[in-house]
């Protein structure tokens, strides 16, 4: 008799198929990187490379670059799948689908985000950030990708059915990754200015545990609905 699948099991299955994939098109995989370093650099040299100027503006042009990179990568967390017909083998497979969900969505920020948080100190350094401000940085970057992952696999999976999606996609997504831009953004700017960040990292972490919660439900949700 077969042996029936566990959680850790599909999950380790998942994982390891999703990273070969990503072998193949490593060259695609790069892009997000590739594209905030573009930002950080187009902003580095339109403020004209002044110190005071650039670690002013730092933290938002870190996030934002974060973010936007994010938001490139977004597209292909179901698209693939929604083509090649696994969306649907995940709606058959003997495991919640909402588990599914979130193994691809925590692989996805692996790959794109976890890369540039990683990168994190030496593009603040490229912007001149001061070296008190980097903790609050990496803190509020490690609670706020997740919550950007979370949220954008809720909004993929919404616009999973449809073809050409990826304005309204950026248009649907936007206006939920404002709130983490603006918490993200504003406790490194609290910690410039002397305050204690907690509060604002605080409200990351609470939304990061929320998220963990209910977008892999919704996600799982919308897919179901997009596929009948």
């Amino acid at each position: 008799m077969d042996a029936i699948p566990t959680l850790a099991g599909t999950a380790k299955a998942l994982v390891l198929r999703d990273l070969r994939l990503l072998w193949r098109r490593r060259g695609d995989a790069l892009q997000p990187a590739l594209f905030a370093l573009l930002v950080i650099v187009l902003f580095a040299l339109a403020l004209g490379g002044e110190a005071e100027v650039l670690a002013a503006v730092a933290p938002a042009v870190l996030w934002v670059a974060v973010l936007l990179s994010g938001l490139l990568a977004l597209d292909t967390l179901f698209r693939g799948d929604a083509e090649d017909g696994s969306l649907e083998q995940w709606m058959l497979a003997p495991v919640p689908l909402a588990w599914l969900v979130l193994v691809r969505t925590a692989t996805h920020w692996a790959t794109t985000a976890l890369p540039l948080l990683l990168a994190a100190p030496l593009l603040a350094e490229l912007l001149q950030l001061p070296h008190a401000q980097l903790p609050a940085l990496l803190a509020s970057l490690a609670l706020g990708t997740p919550l950007l992952s979370l949220l954008g696999a809720v909004v993929a999976a919404l616009t999973v059915g449809m073809r050409r999606s990826g304005i309204l996609l950026a248009l649907l997504a936007l206006p939920l990754y404002v709130p983490v831009l603006v918490f993200g953004a504003g406790s490194v700017a609290l910690a410039a200015q002397g305050h204690d960040p907690a509060g604002a990292l605080l409200m990351l972490g609470a939304g990061l545990a929320l998220a963990l919660v209910l977008a892999p439900v919704a996600a799982a949700a919308a897919i179901r609905i997009a596929l009948h």
